[in-house]
């Protein structure tokens, strides 16, 4: 492999640590507007049971995550260890929900991936099948529940619950677009900016919906469960799907601030207080985004630490992967690879 040339590996080592500053500072002010002490009643507080199911579907939700990441090692073929997959994965996403896509989902999954050694356009293609595999699960969801009514929106709100159908339906027809696309189409793939992005099989597309849904459902039960179960499920569920969609067009770290004040309008007239839906968000924040950060900070660095030899071992592993595919064509056998392309 040629070395980089000195200016570029300055150039990155400077990068990296402007990287790792930024993210300091985003936990800092992420810490900073949370009220600790508040977060901390509410928990003790809270049934136990509860407690441990919503523990139990947490973990759950990172899993279905990590299947995000395992979907595009098979769709680009990789080599890198599922375990590896998995780790990278979750700490992407902790850091990903907590903060911003830009750098939990774009700059951490580029720095880990490529310290274990998968080039750029390798990574490009996994964190575009990823966030295609999320918006999938949401949308599905979202056209069911949006189209059958399943959300009571309040008088005089942003939209009316005719405009919900109809953006329902819209859902729902991408769904069916994507699908017909995965099944049907001809030209099997598209070239942007010399990326080469490859339509998946209909079956392959049926998983990335399956999973993706049961993630949104695990994370919307919840919220159900802190919540009391004493609103309908599907209902909690439509409105988590409201408040996403609303905290990805008004980006506040973790959602701070929109999250509440959207299950506070669309559950204020479901007989449960304001002073309910609060505690329930400050715990499923605690569970949901802040402990995750906590492992994923400390799973990062024991990466990073160990980067180089897992990324050496992984080099080995593909060039033995090469050798023996370059036997079996010799002796008229063709590799796994080929025969997948033939």
């Amino acid at each position: 492999m040629a070395k980089s040339h000195p200016k570029w590996r300055i150039a990155k080592k400077i990068l990296t640590w402007v990287f790792f500053i930024a993210v300091v500072v985003l936990i800092v002010m992420y810490a900073q507007k949370v009220d600790w002490e508040e977060v901390w009643k509410v928990i003790k507080n809270y049934d136990r049971t509860a407690l441990l199911i919503s523990v139990a579907l947490v973990i759950l939700s990172y899993l279905l995550y990590g299947c995000y990441d395992l979907l595009g090692r098979a769709y680009c073929g990789h080599k890198l260890a599922k375990r590896q997959v998995m780790l990278v994965s979750f700490v992407c996403y902790a850091f990903n929900l907590t903060l911003s896509t830009w750098v939990g989902g774009v700059g951490m999954r580029y720095r880990l991936y490529s310290r274990l050694g998968l080039p750029g356009s390798t990574i490009t293609r996994i964190f575009s099948l990823s966030i295609t595999t999320n918006w999938l699960g949401y949308i599905l969801l979202g056209g069911v529940i949006f189209t059958f009514g399943v959300v009571k929106l309040p008088a005089h709100w942003y939209i009316d619950e005719m405009t919900l159908r109809i953006i329902g339906i819209a859902l729902l027809a991408v769904i069916a677009v994507y699908m017909w696309f995965c099944a049907f189409a001809k030209r099997r793939h598209v070239t942007i900016k010399g990326q080469k992005l490859v339509l998946p099989s209909w079956k392959f597309a049926i998983a990335q919906m399956v999973i993706s849904s049961a993630n949104w459902m695990a994370m919307g039960a919840i919220i159900w469960l802190l919540l009391g179960q004493e609103i309908n499920y599907f209902f909690v569920l439509g409105v988590l799907l409201v408040s996403s969609i609303a905290g990805v067009i008004i980006h506040i770290p973790a959602g701070i601030g929109v999250l509440e004040a959207v299950f506070i309008a669309l559950l204020g007239g479901e007989h449960v207080s304001h002073g309910a839906i609060i505690a329930a968000l400050l715990a499923y924040r605690m569970l949901y985004f802040f402990a995750p950060l906590l492992l994923a900070i400390v799973i990062y660095l024991v990466l990073e630490s160990r980067a180089k030899k897992l990324r050496a071992k992984n080099e080995q592993k593909l060039a033995k992967a090469q050798g023996s595919d370059s036997v079996r064509e010799e002796d008229g056998e063709p590799s796994l690879s080929l025969a997948k392309e033939k």
